[in-house]
């Protein structure tokens, strides 16, 4: 099926530009100028990844971001300037999964849609019953790894960005032992998006969030104030 992506962009130029790169890569593209107007085409059509400007008129980037992740598992690129550093960090810890840099690279944009895209629709693809899926086991949860899902008690599913995941995966691997951000970062370079300090933290408190760990006395993720953080739960493949 062809990826669906819709651009919200106020720069008639930015959007031009994007539809044709992705155009000519073959995703079907659509464009709105305001997060009213996406609003709008959102509630009768289905895509695959939004790609917004922080930076819009009315409703902006981020309000949009946030009200997209609470609704749905959408991919979420945010289209920023090199000086919105503070808003990337602020976007990411809304629920986008990534972002792209004006002036913007068309085989990087590319890539990164093409990536994410992927990840969603692995994601959301149908599971096959008959076969069983590798499932962590840790406190009252469980990670299903083939499809980024943790799962509670109640068999109640919340689908993980790809940098929630790698962050589980790493303290999974080191349950019972401090990390320092350093060391985090080491293990989850491969990500998309460059981590740095900041993003490690925002990543621990959007996991957080997800496993319900109250940032005041958490019990799985503990910060060791000077050290890094502490996973505590023993891990059941």
């Amino acid at each position: 099926m062809t990826p669906r992506v819709l651009i919200v962009d106020d720069d008639p130029l930015i959007r031009e530009l994007l539809h044709a790169y992705l155009s000519q890569e073959g995703y079907e593209v659509h464009c709105a100028a305001t997060a009213e107007l996406a609003d709008t085409f959102l509630a009768s059509q289905t895509v695959d990844l939004v790609m917004l400007d922080i930076r819009l008129p009315g409703k902006d980037g981020l309000t949009l971001t946030r009200e997209l992740r609470v609704r749905s598992e959408v991919g979420i690129i945010l289209i920023t300037g090199r000086n919105d550093e503070i808003d990337r960090i602020v976007g990411l810890e809304c629920g986008a999964d990534d972002y792209v840099i004006k002036p913007l690279n068309p085989r990087e944009l590319v890539s990164r849609a093409k990536n994410l895209i992927r990840r969603v629709r692995h994601a959301q693809a149908p599971a096959v019953k008959a076969v069983p899926r590798p499932v962590k086991q840790f406190a009252d949860w469980a990670l299903d790894t083939d499809r980024r899902r943790l799962i509670d008690h109640t068999g109640s599913e919340t689908l993980l960005t790809h940098g929630e995941y790698q962050l589980l995966s790493v303290f999974l691997r080191n349950s019972g032992h401090t990390l320092s951000r350093d060391q985090l970062m080491d293990q989850i370079r491969n990500r998309e998006w460059v981590p740095n300090d900041r993003s490690i933290d925002v990543l621990v408190g959007r996991l957080r969030r997800k496993l319900h760990d109250d940032p005041a006395e958490p019990q799985l993720i503990i910060t060791i104030h000077g050290a890094g953080y502490l996973f505590t739960a023993s891990v059941a493949a």
